[in-house]
């Protein structure tokens, strides 16, 4: 399923107009990214939650030469399956 799947999923189980499931999908989505883009964390009960983890530097490898790199940190948004949703898929 993709967004376009979900707002028409949306459109039709919740007699919503196509403009209405859009702006709803859009919030909510936009919603994730400005908490997790502002230290915060996301938890939807039953389904999972999103937090952004830190990765320190490093020193890497390039395959190609074989030269040492230094990675920078980083931070990446993270998931985490939720007990429910993991037993609804693990059936």
């Amino acid at each position: 399923m993709n967004k376009s799947d979900l707002m028409m999923a949306l459109k039709e189980n919740g007699d919503l107009s196509r403009q209405e499931a859009e702006r709803i999908v859009t919030v909510f989505f936009q919603s994730i990214e400005d908490s997790l883009c502002n230290g915060g964390r996301v938890e939807i009960r039953g389904f999972g939650s999103f937090t952004v983890n830190t990765y320190k530097s490093y020193t890497g490898r390039n395959p190609k030469t074989g030269t040492q790199i230094r990675v920078p940190s980083k931070k990446l948004p993270f998931f985490k399956v939720g007990k429910e949703l993991k037993e609804l898929v693990d059936y």
